[in-house]
């Protein structure tokens, strides 16, 4: 369609860590919490205008389940669990993708909103992460992404996750609970709504593509951390 190929999209990217230490309830509290995203997003009147979603999982390699789809049509994947956690190969990928898949300003697009990434683990790296977050961070120049970054339990690497997350907060949700991942999911919901919004409105769609990032406040199982 060729509205598709004209209109300002909002580009949403879930980076899920699916290794071994997620096996069990965690990893099926993730994919009801997909569940609960897609209805989330699939009733909200502003996010089927602007929204696209995309899901990129790690493990012992990443993977993009997902490509860039428009949220009327995405459909939550079933996840599995297993492996090591290549944090660095998820950054590569998420790289590859953003060249890939969002739009550049051109005479013929008014180019894509700054992607929103919520990048979410539950331990530390085994790969060589460091030398793939020097190349994401040095799209920069780009003004590449809002990134979340949302560690999970009580082996999350801290240090890890604020160089992620530099120069803002990380959000760590010390809890691993199906109730804590129900409010995790709610909330990352809930935001992807709040920042569909506010690039919907005519004033947002007709500047640039810096629109202010604008998320839900995080429940009482995230604390923001620097």
């Amino acid at each position: 369609m060729e509205l598709e190929q004209t209109s300002k999209r909002l580009p949403i990217y879930l980076v899920l860590d699916t290794s071994g230490s997620m096996a069990g309830a965690p990893i099926d509290a993730v994919n009801a919490g997909l569940q609960d995203f897609q209805r989330a997003l699939g009733d909200d009147m502003f996010a089927l205008e602007v929204a696209y979603i995309s899901i990129i999982t790690f493990s012992s390699d990443a993977t993009q389940v997902m490509p860039l789809t428009e949220a009327g049509a995405f459909t939550a994947p079933t996840l599995r669990a297993g492996g090591s956690t290549s944090l660095g190969k998820a950054l590569t990928l998420l790289d590859q993708s953003f060249d890939n898949e969002v739009k550049e300003k051109s005479e013929d697009h008014p180019g894509d909103w700054k992607p929103l990434v919520f990048l979410m683990t539950d331990g530390a790296p085994t790969d060589d992460w460091k030398a793939s977050l020097s190349t994401f961070k040095s799209r920069a120049s780009k003004k590449a992404a809002n990134l979340v970054a949302i560690g999970c339990g009580p082996h999350a690497n801290e240090d890890v996750l604020r160089e992620v997350s530099s120069p803002s907060p990380f959000l760590l949700m010390k809890d691993m609970s199906p109730a804590a991942f129900r409010e995790l999911f709610k909330w990352i919901s809930q935001s992807a709504r709040v920042a569909s919004k506010s690039a919907s409105v005519p004033a947002a769609q007709d500047s640039g593509n810096e629109q202010p990032v604008k998320l839900d406040k995080p429940p009482s199982v995230l604390e923001i951390t620097l």
